[in-house]
């Protein structure tokens, strides 16, 4: 491949397309299902299929064929397939991306909101964007660059679906219903990860899983006024307290239980030591911490291997507090949390969600009325090693497009997908990469999309598809 007139086309291809595509992209609210129970009355979920899937549709890549697909009571998925370039096609390269969103969130700085499109300083903000609005484009535009140079490529396979911020419940059914059509891939591209900074190419090697759910205690029929009740009746919110402390220390931030807890591989070791070296104090130091706030852990390397491979517990939302305005002297019948568990990479997620809620219920304190209701669970994923075709055409690409070597690392997220596609596909190789850099802050205020960056990605996947093609070959 000649990587500057890949990366020449792919630039113009961005500016001219693929950015004012996003743009509108980012003003549709499809928000994931499990945000919006109603996204299908709504309609923004349709708007933002029909938008991608329009787009996909008029590139001119010979012979594709392109469709929304649509299983009763689920989101639909744009499904992509361009034939190979020239032999039987049976070796498959699958190109994976989502297009639903995380919920606005609070806190956008003065100009910026998750639904309104700002470029500045060549970052594009809004939400979706950067997660993970572009990977249909980029798909594209990587194969198109492949074809532009008439390099052989393999049966390529794009899907999009509309339900991974949900937990990809509704992606299994899909699987199995296109699995003929999509066949057996050898190559798993996905443009959905992070990056640990834009100065080069990173594969992600592993994803943490979740455990999520609300923890609920109840002590009273109606609240009571705190002057006759407390002292009497148990505090909601001190029994939650009690079975909090079940599941980490409140002094380091540690898991406890044993269930939660896996083996780290020494070879996961060496590379966050690597990217260790690398980032140095870059790794928290581009979180937007208050001034005086230290990061968890004596140094980078456990502070790292606590995010990518070791048990943390979040506390998303909370249920049975009135605003600090409306707060009377009234003892509460009720204190809810929700509690967002992430999990090692090689735990499995459904039976970490049933083992904790045992935790939680088990014994109640003072006889008060415990519940922990599962909301999403999710298994992690461990990388296969790294075939060494693959480890040249990342050197290689990465060189050649950042200046820089390729690097490895684990992340902190879950992409549900990936855990299923290690089951259905042993044999294949993943490139599992992204745009989600410092303060990209994907969920949160302030999301970006680093359009330089994305740029030179899209380059480094056009590479990976040309070399899988001569990897035999090579």
């Amino acid at each position: 491949m000649d990587q500057q007139a890949a990366a020449k086309f792919i630039d113009e291809m961005w500016m001219d397309s693929i950015v004012p595509e996003l743009v509108e992209y980012i003003r549709i609210p499809n928000k994931s299902p499990h945000f919006d129970p109603d996204w299908e009355s709504n309609g923004y979920m349709e708007d933002a299929v029909q938008q991608i899937f329009a787009w996909c549709r008029a590139q001119p890549i010979p012979d594709m064929t392109a469709e929304i697909v649509r299983l009763p009571g689920r989101t639909p998925l744009i499904f992509m397939e361009i034939p190979a370039s020239e032999g039987d096609g049976e070796d498959t390269i699958l190109l994976y991306g989502h297009l639903d969103k995380q919920p606005e969130m609070t806190g956008w700085a003065d100009g910026l909101g998750p639904w309104q499109p700002v470029i500045r300083e060549d970052k594009l903000y809004g939400r979706g964007g950067a997660d993970d609005g572009y990977a249909a484009y980029g798909s594209l535009a990587a194969i198109m660059a492949v074809q532009r140079q008439q390099l052989p490529h393999a049966r390529c396979v794009v899907l999009i679906e509309a339900c991974e911020e949900s937990g990809s419940y509704d992606l299994p059914a899909y699987i199995e219903h296109l699995s003929d059509r999509i066949g057996q891939p050898s190559l798993v591209v996905c443009l959905d990860s992070g990056a640990g900074n834009y100065d080069q190419l990173w594969l992600t090697v592993s994803l943490r899983g979740m455990a999520a759910g609300t923890l609920r205690v109840d002590v009273t029929r109606e609240g009571v006024h705190s002057g006759s009740a407390s002292g009497m009746v148990p505090s909601s919110f001190r029994i939650l307290r009690q079975l909090l402390s079940r599941l980490e220390d409140e002094a380091t931030g540690r898991v406890l239980p044993e269930y939660l807890q896996a083996e780290i591989p020494e070879q996961r070791l060496e590379q966050t030591r690597a990217m260790c070296e690398a980032l140095g104090d870059s790794l928290w130091r581009e979180m937007p911490l208050l001034d005086g706030v230290q990061p968890m852990a004596e140094d980078n390397l456990n502070r790292q291997l606590n995010r990518t491979w070791r048990p943390a517990l979040s506390y998303t939302g909370v249920d049975g507090m009135p605003p600090l305005g409306s707060a009377g002297n009234v003892l509460r019948p009720h204190t809810a949390l929700k509690l967002s568990m992430r999990l090692p990479p090689t735990l499995d997620g459904e039976a970490a969600t049933v083992a904790m809620q045992r935790s939680l219920e088990a014994d109640p304190p003072s006889g008060a009325r415990v519940r922990f209701e599962p909301d999403q669970s999710a298994s992690g994923w461990n990388a296969p090693a790294v075939a060494p075709w693959l480890h040249e055409s990342l050197e290689r690409a990465s060189l050649a497009l950042y200046g820089q070597s390729v690097m490895y690392m684990g992340e902190g997220g879950t992409i549900p997908f990936m855990a299923m596609l290690g089951d259905a596909y042993p044999g294949a190789q993943f490139m599992i990469t992204g745009v989600l850099g410092p303060k990209s802050n994907a969920h949160g205020p302030n999301e970006f999309l680093h359009i330089p960056y994305a740029r030179r990605l899209t380059a480094c996947v056009a590479r990976v598809i040309a070399d899988h093609r001569a990897r035999d070959a090579g």
